[in-house]
């Protein structure tokens, strides 16, 4: 009796700290039971005869001292995975930076222009569908260095979207919001910052969410083929040369958890910077 009282309060107890952690994050008990989920049919397709990946129990034990040890540096790109990461994360941030600033700039234009429009849309179409990948020996072969070299892959692997998605939002500035700006003579400074920017906001930051994916992916493909620079792609291309399988999906995981920290950053200031109504 003693024992079903005590089963009967821990139960209780689970049951409410569940609810709690239920109700304080709503959104956080789906992803771990799918996560769960993924994890045990993966071991146990690693656990059939033949199978040629390993499961997360051995991942976890080949990768162990990478895990532990994320900030070790032997010099050269024998460096530990969060110096890789670092180094990776610093090119998309120029990379993207550059795009931000002249895919924005020539977003305007082209929505403010219907000349620019024409006579820009034929090439925009036509570089925006080469992939990332096709950029780099191009890359390559006209910059001669590999830093430069990626700098310019995530350029212009980001710059579509934002350029787009801003030429896009200028153009849907309710005709209603230029009428005002003509009754009240706003100067072209003032339509600028008070009826351009505001209503274009939304669409702009939808292209770069979208470019910041991009720029990931770019540069983790391009690090592969790149060889001898310190970055998470390139470590991915040493583990597979070295046969190292544990180690690529570790690094797999790394750079998921990244871009996904990456996409709910953009989202974090995007939420800060638009207005209620335009969320």
């Amino acid at each position: 009796m003693v024992t079903l009282q005590r089963r009967s309060r821990a139960n209780t107890v689970d049951n409410a700290w569940l609810s709690r952690l239920q109700k304080q994050y709503p959104g956080l008990i789906p992803p771990i039971i799918a996560i769960g989920i993924f994890l045990v049919l993966w071991q146990l397709f690693a656990w059939i005869p033949g199978a040629t990946l390993p499961g997360p129990i051995q991942v976890v034990q080949d990768t162990w001292i990478l895990i532990l040890y994320p900030f070790y540096d032997r010099g050269g790109t024998d460096k530990g995975l969060f110096w890789q990461i670092l180094a990776s994360l610093q090119r998309v941030a120029i990379g993207y930076s550059f795009a931000a600033i002249i895919g924005i700039s020539l977003g305007i234009v082209i929505g403010t222009s219907k000349v620019m429009s024409r006579a820009l849309d034929p090439m925009i179409q036509l570089f925006r569908t080469v992939p990332p990948l096709a950029w780099v020996p191009i890359s390559l072969a006209a910059l001669r260095q590999n830093e430069p070299a990626a700098l310019f892959v995530i350029f212009i692997t980001a710059i579509w979207p934002i350029l787009i998605n801003t030429a896009v939002g200028v153009k849907q500035i309710p005709q209603d919001y230029n009428n005002v700006a003509k009754v009240l003579q706003l100067s072209r400074r003032e339509y600028f910052f008070n009826i351009l920017i505001p209503a274009a906001l939304p669409y702009i930051f939808t292209g770069l969410r979208i470019a910041i994916g991009l720029a990931w992916l770019a540069i983790i493909a391009a690090e592969i083929i790149m060889s001898g620079i310190v970055g998470i792609g390139f470590f991915i291309w040493d583990a597979y040369q070295n046969n190292k399988v544990s180690e690529i999906i570790l690094a797999l995981v790394y750079i998921g958890v990244v871009g996904l920290i990456l996409d709910k950053l953009m989202i974090w200031v995007q939420s800060r910077i638009l207005p209620e109504e335009q969320k």
